[in-house]
C-alpha cells in the first residue's frame, strides 16, 4: 500500500464527510447547544463508528449486513427511530417557553460530553449506509490477500479525517455560540435542525439495499 493510496483513499473519506447527513446535524446541535467540548465529543463518536464501519468492511462482516435483507432493514428502522428521537428532542427544545437557560438540550439541561459521545456514535453506527459505503469502498484500496495491518491503517486514517473534519465544524460553530444564546436563534437552530433529523430518518427508512 503506497502513499498515494493512502492519500486517495483519505480524500474519498473526506468527501464523504463533507456530505450534510445525520452526523453533520448531530455535531452541529451539540457544538451549538451545549459547547465546544460536547461537540468535539459528539465528533469523537462519529469518528469510532466510521472506525468501526471501516474494520467491518475489511472483515467482511459489514458485507453480511449489506447483503442481508433482513438486517440492513433492521438497522436501518432502528436507525431512523433514533434519527426521529433526537428530532422530536430537538423540536421540544424549539417550543419550549421557559425563562431559564437558553442553551440547554431538549430536556432544559446541558448534555454531558458521554452523552454527546453517545449521540454521535449512535448516529453513525446505526446508519446502514455507512456500512454499504465502506463494503464499496475498501475493496478498491485492500488488494486481495491485503493483511489486517493495512486494513487497519485505512480504518485509521478513515476515522482521523472524519475526527478532523468534525473537529473543525465544533470549534467553528463553538465559536458562534454566543450568536446561538439569543433565544430567537437557538429556537431556530433546534427548530431547523430538528426538522432535518427527521427528515433523514424518514428518508433512512425508505432506504433500500
Amino acid at each position: 500500500m503506497t502513499v498515494a493510496m493512502i492519500a486517495a483513499f483519505a480524500g474519498v473519506i473526506a468527501l464523504g464527510a463533507l456530505s450534510p447527513g445525520p452526523d453533520f446535524a448531530v455535531v452541529l446541535r451539540q457544538a451549538a447547544v451545549s459547547g465546544r467540548s460536547r461537540g468535539m465529543a459528539s465528533a469523537g463518536g462519529v469518528a469510532v463508528g466510521v472506525f468501526g464501519w471501516a474494520v467491518a468492511a475489511a472483515t467482511g462482516v459489514a458485507a453480511l449486513l449489506a447483503a442481508s435483507a433482513t438486517a440492513f432493514t433492521v438497522v436501518k428502522l432502528v436507525g431512523a427511530g433514533y434519527l426521529a428521537y433526537l428530532g422530536i428532542k430537538a423540536l421540544r427544545a424549539a417550543t419550549r417557553r421557559t425563562d431559564g437557560p437558553a442553551l440547554t438540550d431538549g430536556d432544559g439541561q446541558l448534555a454531558s460530553v458521554s452523552v454527546a459521545f453517545r449521540q454521535g456514535l449512535l448516529c453513525n453506527v446505526l446508519n446502514p449506509k455507512a456500512a454499504v459505503f465502506f463494503v464499496a469502498l475498501m475493496p478498491q484500496f485492500l488488494g486481495t490477500g491485503a493483511g489486517v495491518g493495512q486494513a487497519l491503517i485505512l480504518a485509521v486514517v478513515a476515522a482521523a479525517v472524519t475526527l478532523l473534519w468534525f473537529f473543525v465544524v465544533a470549534n467553528v460553530v463553538a465559536t458562534l455560540r454566543r450568536l446561538f444564546a439569543r433565544r430567537s436563534v437557538r429556537r431556530a437552530l433546534d427548530a431547523v435542525t430538528g426538522v432535518a433529523l427527521i427528515g433523514l430518518g424518514a428518508r433512512l427508512a425508505v432506504t433500500r439495499l
